[in-house]
Parts: structure tokens; C-alpha cells; sequence
């Protein structure tokens, strides 16, 4: 109990922080929030007046301090560009970006075990030097360039993809699928490696220990012994990692999201970037934020359901 407590009072404290550095990067130090809007060559009486309308006058505590009791309320404030509330406006990408994340988890999850459990089997032959060797390439290779290589290979070249990652209002589910797979089959490429080499690290631990020498020595078939004994232990430190690259896949759409045209957070947060639009800015990086800390947690509640020793404190 005393973990759990410790780990959603640093989700709290982080948060806080996050929302400090958030505020003073937006709106304070900025300077004059109307004239970087306006531009330089406003007047000072239309500047003025946009910073009476914006409420940036006020002292920067004063600000801060309804600013973050409005996002405690689930007010994220207005946006200065399309003048609607935020929440409104990031509701539809919030839901875009979360079809996105499920298909990149749907494909990774599946892909990188099952690779790392072949390789784990399979250790110090050449199939696992290809599958490593593989992986490790893939992580290092920048997401807009595999991004544009999928682009040019499948969209453009091949026709098998679209371009864009944004189907039609009115299309339906496979139609939202095949738009989809390219921008999540990119997520994967960059992402995969790493959880292979981890689910593949883990169960080469599980098939050393004692517990699986002891029911090979018991004359279990070795799939037997992989499958009631290996997986569910050598897999226990994947979740972690998994549940990390999860909220990494929301925070870090910016780049798949304008790179595909996907109507999700990233690129609404890439917009009111270059719109200049802080309470968008300010509500997009909390909302991710929270939404990463949300699922590390719950990535922790499954490993400990997962791990008696990690529930008895013996870990």
C-alpha cells in the first residue's frame, strides 16, 4: 500500500511540476503573449487590448493559479485561435490518437514477444543473431524516415496504402484500419526492437533458472515447460516496458501524426505550436502527461497481479 500511495503521490508532484514548467514556457516567459500573437508590427492599444481579453495582464501567479484550478475542474481553457473551449477541440484528436495507440499495441504486443520468445529458444544460433541484430537496426532508424520510406514504398509506389491517415467522416471500420496501418506499422518498426530484446533478455533468465532445469529434470516436453513455466515469469519484466513504450506511442505521435495528415493530439499540439495557441499547447502536453503516468501505473497494478513477489514485498 505504501507503494502504491508513494507511486501516485510522484505521478501528483510530477504533474505539478509539469504543469509549472508547462505555464512558465508558454506564458511567462514569452514576455507579451498579444504582441508574439499580433506579430511586431501591431499597434499597442490592439496588443493591449488582446492581452485585457486573454487575461494575460493579470500577475503570472494569479494566471497560473486559475489555470490549473480550471484543469483540476477539466477546464483547459479557450482556444485563441478557433476561439472554442480546448476540450472540445482536443476530444476528437484525444479519440484518434487513442485508435492509433490501440493498433500500434495490437501489432507490437504480439509481433515483438512472439520474436523474442523464437529468439530466446533459439539463443546463440543464427536465427538469433538475425532476429537481435534486426531489432537493434530498427530502433535506430529515425521514425520520419521510415515514415516516408513506407510512404514511398506502399503508398505511392505499390498503391496497397494510403497516404493520408485520416479516413473519411463517413467510413467504416476496415476502411479506418487500412488508413491506419501504415502510421501504426511505422510505431512498430521503431518500438518492436526494443520490447524483443527485452521479452528475449527476460525469458532467457526464465529458461536458465531452477524452476525450468526442475521440470525438464521432471520429464516435461520443453513446450510444456516453456509454456506453463517460462512465458508467464520471463514475460513479467515485458509488461513494464510495454506499458512505458505505450505512453511513449501517445506522447510521441507529433511527428507519425503530421506526417501521415492523422487528425490526432500530436498534430493538434504541432498546430497550436505554430499558431502560437498556448491553452491548446498547455492542455495537450497535460493531457499526455497524465495519460503516460495513467498507464505506467497500471502497468505496475499488472505486474504485481502477475508477480506474487512483487505483492509480498519479497522483490
Amino acid at each position: 500500500m505504501r507503494f502504491w500511495i508513494y507511486r501516485l503521490l510522484m505521478a501528483g508532484f510530477t504533474l505539478l511540476l509539469l504543469s509549472l514548467i508547462l505555464f512558465l514556457t508558454t506564458s511567462v516567459l514569452p514576455g507579451d503573449v498579444g504582441r508574439r500573437i499580433l506579430g511586431g508590427t501591431a499597434n499597442d492599444a490592439a496588443v493591449a487590448a488582446l492581452n485585457r481579453e486573454l487575461g494575460t495582464d493579470r500577475p503570472a501567479i494569479e494566471q497560473y493559479t486559475d489555470w490549473l484550478l480550471g484543469v483540476l475542474r477539466g477546464d483547459l481553457g479557450r482556444s485563441y485561435s478557433l476561439k472554442m473551449p480546448v476540450t472540445e477541440l482536443l476530444g476528437p484528436a484525444l479519440l484518434n490518437s487513442f485508435k492509433l495507440t490501440l493498433l500500434v499495441v495490437a501489432m507490437l504486443v504480439p509481433l515483438a514477444i512472439a520474436g523474442g520468445i523464437w529468439a530466446a529458444i533459439r539463443r546463440g544460433t543464427a536465427t538469433d543473431h538475425v532476429i537481435t541484430l534486426g531489432a537493434a537496426s530498427a530502433t535506430t532508424i529515425p521514425d520520419f524516415v521510415t515514415g516516408i520510406t513506407l510512404l514511398i514504398v506502399f503508398s505511392v509506389g505499390l498503391g496497397w496504402f494510403p497516404i493520408s491517415g485520416t479516413a473519411p467522416r463517413d467510413a467504416g471500420l476496415l476502411s479506418q484500419l487500412h488508413h491506419l496501418v501504415l502510421p501504426a506499422l511505422c510505431m512498430v518498426i521503431g518500438l518492436g526492437g526494443y520490447v524483443l530484446r527485452m521479452s528475449r533478455a527476460g525469458l532467457i533468465l526464465a529458461l536458465e533458472s531452477d524452476y525450468a532445469r526442475t521440470a525438464h529434470l521432471k520429464g516435461l516436453p520443453a513446450k510444456v515447460v516453456v509454456v506453463r513455466h517460462v512465458l508467464r515469469n520471463g514475460l513479467i519484466p515485458t509488461i513494464a516496458v510495454v506499458a512505458t513504450q505505450i505512453g511513449y506511442i501517445f506522447g510521441g505521435l507529433v511527428v507519425i501524426e503530421v506526417l501521415f495528415n492523422y487528425n490526432g493530439v500530436g498534430k493538434a499540439l504541432y498546430v497550436a505550436a505554430s499558431q502560437k495557441d498556448f491553452p491548446v499547447l498547455q492542455g495537450g502536453v497535460m493531457i499526455v502527461g497524465a495519460v503516460f503516468f495513467l498507464v505506467t501505473i497500471l502497468g505496475d497494478i499488472l505486474q504485481a497481479a502477475l508477480d506474487p513477489r512483487l505483492r509480498s514485498g519479497g522483490a
